[in-house]
């Protein structure tokens, strides 16, 4: 999402040809895409193993193609597991990289931050702190802001998206947002069905999943108790959380758009038992949730590994619907982190970084 709004910000301010990895929306922002992002799509520490020749053969095919097409610069957004050893084969075929949303690495692993300084010839930061974390490790980086600012709104107002689905605006709307990736859904479904229905049982409640592109509709239905009011939506996330009086959020981005449209939420995440032992020792930070991170502070609740029961997640939703004051709170400390992502704009300021840095090379040669 962040790259193709990208892609369509330069070829806006320049006659550019694109390539790289990607999915439909790269597709649809005329970028040539020579590996689609599924292939090397995977989570976790021990889950990267079994996913090791198609990441091998992405990583083959991008060197390949930039060796043909001696493109000037590589821009890489995030997936650092990948892109910082993608970032090394660049350079020795004299590609320059651009590191467009920089890695987490203030939260984990900070010092691979000095691999950053040897590969990257800008780091475009979507925080304000990251700003000091890499610019202190020699990073040259630029803040551009957050590219969800300005890009995040409700299409549908409460009432519409209640009549559009069936539900009854007189009652509590939770939104589900369970996570993307397949093993994020088999670690998080279980408990989310399981903490609807404790849920319901103490306040009857409408639940609106919001299934990520693609995502396999039918598996999303399956599984939930008779009597649970249930809708699974597509392409709605925004409207969805828009409608809700309160939402479960899987640990990510989701975390940054809930919060853009205030959305009083319970974060939660898992991973495989063995991924978590292996990352422990890795983690440098507090919280999980961004909203948390941006905030320095417990903003919002967040259900992480042993955390994350049914139980738990049934009883803090509960203490949002419930209790005025809590939810008040909450969103207060909503409109602090909405303060600390910028202005609207970031992408169009990201996009003029790297034209500047294209101008800088055209003039040397």
């Amino acid at each position: 999402m962040y790259a193709s709004r990208l892609a369509l910000a330069l070829e806006k301010r320049m006659d550019v040809a694109l390539f790289g990895m990607g999915g439909p929306q790269m597709r649809a922002a005329g970028v040539d895409v020579i590996t689609d992002y599924s292939e090397v799509s995977v989570l976790g520490i021990t889950e990267i193993l079994s996913h090791l020749p198609s990441l091998i053969r992405a990583m083959r095919r991008l060197v390949s193609a930039a060796e043909r097409r001696k493109p000037p610069f590589a821009i890489l957004t995030d997936f650092p597991g990948f892109h910082l050893r993608l970032a090394r084969k660049l350079r020795r075929h004299g590609v320059r990289n651009i590191y467009y949303i920089c890695p987490q690495f203030w939260a984990w692993r900070p010092w691979r931050v000095r691999v950053v300084r040897r590969r990257f010839t800008k780091a475009l930061c979507i925080f304000p702190f990251e700003e000091a974390f890499f610019g202190g490790a020699g990073v040259p980086t630029e803040f551009i802001g957050h590219p969800l600012v300005g890009a995040v709104h409700a299409t549908e107002t409460r009432e519409e998206f209640c009549r559009q689905h069936s539900l009854d605006p007189g009652q509590p709307v939770i939104a589900i947002l369970p996570g993307s990736r397949s093993a994020e859904l088999a670690q998080h479904m279980p408990v989310i069905r399981e903490a609807s229905q404790r849920i319901q049982e103490r306040r009857p409640a409408q639940f609106v999943l919001a299934a990520a592109a693609h995502s396999n509709i039918n598996e999303l239905r399956a599984g939930w108790k008779t009597g649970l009011n249930v809708r699974v939506v597509e392409g709605q996330t925004y409207n969805a959380l828009a409608a809700a009086d309160a939402a479960i959020v899987s640990s990510g981005t989701a975390t940054v758009e809930a919060a853009l449209l205030d959305v009083p939420m319970v974060v939660v995440y898992r991973v495989t038992p063995l991924t978590a032992l292996l990352a422990k020792p890795l983690v440098q930070t507090s919280y999980f949730s961004m909203v948390n991170l941006i905030a320095g502070r417990r903003v919002v609740p967040e259900l992480i590994q042993k955390d994350f029961t049914p139980a738990r997640v049934a009883e803090e939703v509960l203490r949002l619907l419930n209790e005025p004051q809590a939810r008040e709170e909450l969103r207060s400390g909503l409109a602090e982190v909405r303060k600390r992502l910028g202005p609207p704009g970031a992408v169009d300021r990201a996009a003029d970084a790297i034209v500047a840095l294209l101008s800088t090379v055209a003039g040397n040669t």
